[in-house]
């Protein structure tokens, strides 16, 4: 198990499987000494864990918890294209999509809930820049999506 595995045990978390793309394209790719990742919707086990905007149907704490599942599977999905997450050296982007109420502005707390986990799992490795943008509507009627980007030790 890599040390950052063992971080996600200590805070009572386990790397998922790499959720199945709902679309036309691949979980993550790798070009050189980066890897990007699709997308990534809070699914747990091959189910949407809530649907509805934030700010209405969806508490803003709910929606942090959620981007948290989607920052789970965005590191799933570099795991399956570098096979070791310690190989990670800095989590360079993290692009937060947040589906929002009419009058909610507080897309920066809810993507806190990916920033906040990349950081405590990956120490300054996982320090980042980021954007929190709120949308109209994600697929499948998800509240929050989150993409990263990472560098990678290059290598094996």
């Amino acid at each position: 198990m890599s040390k950052v595995e063992e971080k996600l045990a200590e805070l009572g978390l386990t790397l998922p499987e790499v959720a199945p793309p709902v679309a036309a394209y691949v979980p993550a790719v790798r070009s050189g000494d980066h890897v990007f990742t699709s997308g990534q919707l809070p699914m747990v086990a091959g189910k949407l864990q809530h649907t509805g905007k934030v700010g209405a149907e969806v508490t803003p704490e709910r929606a942090k918890a959620l981007a948290q599942i989607c920052a789970l599977n965005a590191l799933a999905a570099v795991k399956s294209v570098i096979g070791d997450l310690d190989r990670v050296e800095q989590v360079v982007k993290v692009v937060g999509f947040v589906a929002s109420a009419p009058d909610f502005t507080g897309q920066p707390a809810v993507v806190n809930g990916a920033s906040e986990l990349l950081g405590e799992v990956l120490g300054e490795a996982g320090v980042h820049a980021r954007s929190a943008v709120g949308v109209a509507v994600l697929p499948l009627d998800a509240p929050v999506e989150v993409e990263i980007q990472v560098r990678v030790r290059t290598g094996a």
